[in-house]
Parts: structure tokens; C-alpha cells; sequence
């Protein structure tokens, strides 16, 4: 399975349509009763989230009718969705506002992301900031861009590698249970700066630009990673799980690491991550 331009172009479109229409309009005009809580209180999900994702899974059914469509609102009602993604033919995985807390609590870093699957395989991601009006894509074997709202264009690259003393990122400890959760976060002090983003789009926008040198997560949905590990591949980084094999669609479990080369990404796993 092979995607177009024409495609392509197509679901950027519905991405950044979903944004106007059923986001943006909503950021910071939320009432009380337009927000849930889903496992916690800070795993969130309000009304933008269920329209948005609404709005691109029936602009996906249009174009691709025969695709496997795995959303993380509609996730909540068929979970048997997520394992089908390592064996169907095209699908699409779509977190229509990544990092709700942000976005219900007005903070403007939240983000919509859009994953391509053919045949097990990641091949094309969308990475959208709804406020900015930006995108980071990339196409498998293509690179990664970031594409400007005005239109202007700039390929993306991790960043250089350097000792760990100087590296700056994101390890999300906070889904962690103990002794990880202590452990890691603890560690987190041998880098030059760590941050909490409670973002996936964000945190592999960074890595994929270089502006952070790597990022970890314990917990594996795919709508919060194939897209971003996609683009930070194709910007030049290694991504792996924990055990150092590669993330695959249908995989919620193993914890991952983005790092700019193979080198960097072995540190991270000893210095910050440690046993496991």
C-alpha cells in the first residue's frame, strides 16, 4: 500500500479542518460540564477531543473505506482495534487533541496527531499544532518536514549527539509506578535540563527538530507514538523500547526511548532509565 500526494494532502487538510472546527473554537471556552475524567484526574477527555476525532475518522471513512480507523476516544469501546493494526492492510490512528490537561487547562501545548499503517508499518504521520497553525509530517523513506502555516517549508534533523551532562528531553515518569517512577525521575539530574510536557505531539516535535535530544515513555498507546517515532526516524534518531527492540503497531507494552543515534540511546536506557 502506497500513499499519494493527493492523499496526503487530503488528510493534512482534515487534520487542520478538525483544528478549526471542532478545536480551536473550544480552547479556553470549556464549561465544567464539557470535561471528563477518564482513569484520572488528569487523564482527560472533553468535548473537542470526541468532535474532532468524530470529524477525521468520517473525512478517513470517505476517502479509505476499507481502513482500520483506531482512535483514541472510540478505543475506549472496541480495544480488540489496537493488536488489529500489526496485520491490516491500511489504518489510521488518530489522538484528535494529544495532551487534553494542557488544552483544558488553557495551556496552548496540545497537538493533533495522524498515523498512516500499511501491512504492520508506520509509513506516513501528521503532527498538527492547533494553536500555531504548524504541522511536522513525514512519509516513510521521505523525511521529515515542518510545514509552516504561511507555507513555508523546513526539513527537519535531530539533534547532535553529545555526553549526557549535556543533553536536554523528557522522560514522562509520571504514567511510572515505583521504584521506576523515583528511580527515573531521580536520574533525570545527571542531564543539562529535563521537562514535563504531558505532550506526545510537543515532545517528538522536538526531538524531530533538534531542539531536545531525547524523550522515553512507559506506556505505548499507539495514537500517542506511531506517528511521532516516524518522524523522529526520518529526521535521522534511533527509537527502541526499553529491551532495544523496535516499536511496532499493535504494541502497548515495553516502554520506548528517542535518542539522536544508537550511542546516545544506550545512555539514556543505563544512566536514566536503569533496570527495569
Amino acid at each position: 500500500m502506497t500513499l499519494s500526494d493527493t492523499d496526503f494532502d487530503y488528510l493534512m487538510t482534515t487534520v487542520a479542518e478538525a483544528a478549526a472546527l471542532e478545536i480551536l473554537p473550544r480552547f479556553r471556552n470549556l464549561e465544567a460540564g464539557d470535561i471528563s475524567e477518564k482513569t484520572s484526574a488528569i487523564d482527560l477527555v472533553t468535548e473537542a477531543d470526541l468532535l474532532a476525532e468524530k470529524h477525521i475518522a468520517a473525512a478517513l471513512r470517505v476517502r479509505f473505506p476499507n481502513a482500520l480507523i483506531v482512535g483514541e476516544e472510540a478505543y475506549e469501546a472496541d480495544k480488540s482495534v489496537v493488536p488489529a493494526l500489526a496485520h491490516a492492510e491500511l489504518a489510521f490512528t488518530i489522538d484528535p487533541v494529544d495532551g487534553t490537561f494542557n488544552f483544558a487547562a488553557g495551556l496552548p501545548v496540545f497537538g493533533t496527531i495522524l498515523a498512516v499503517i500499511a501491512n504492520g508499518e508506520t509509513i506516513a504521520s501528521i503532527i498538527h499544532d492547533c494553536v500555531l497553525g504548524d504541522t511536522v509530517t513525514a512519509m516513510k523513506g521521505g523525511g521529515t518536514f515542518l510545514r509552516r502555516r504561511a507555507g513555508q517549508t523546513k526539513r527537519l534533523s535531530v539533534a547532535a549527539p553529545v555526553p549526557l551532562s549535556a543533553m536536554t528531553g523528557a522522560i514522562s515518569w509520571g504514567h511510572m509506578d515505583e521504584p521506576e517512577r523515583s528511580r527515573i525521575a531521580t536520574n533525570l539530574a545527571k542531564t543539562r535540563m529535563a521537562f514535563s510536557l504531558n505532550c506526545s505531539a510537543y515532545e517528538y516535535w522536538m526531538v524531530a527538530s533538534g531542539k531536545w535530544h531525547f524523550i522515553g515513555h512507559s506506556k505505548l498507546m499507539p495514537w500517542d507514538h506511531l506517528a511521532g517515532v516516524l518522524a523522529h526516524q526520518e529526521a535521522g534518531g534511533h527509537t527502541a523500547k526499553f529491551d532495544g527492540t523496535p516499536y511496532r503497531p499493535g504494541e502497548t507494552t515495553g516502554g520506548i526511548i528517542s535518542a539522536p543515534d544508537e550511542d546516545s540511546w544506550q545512555t539514556i536506557r543505563r544512566e536514566i532509565i536503569g533496570a527495569w
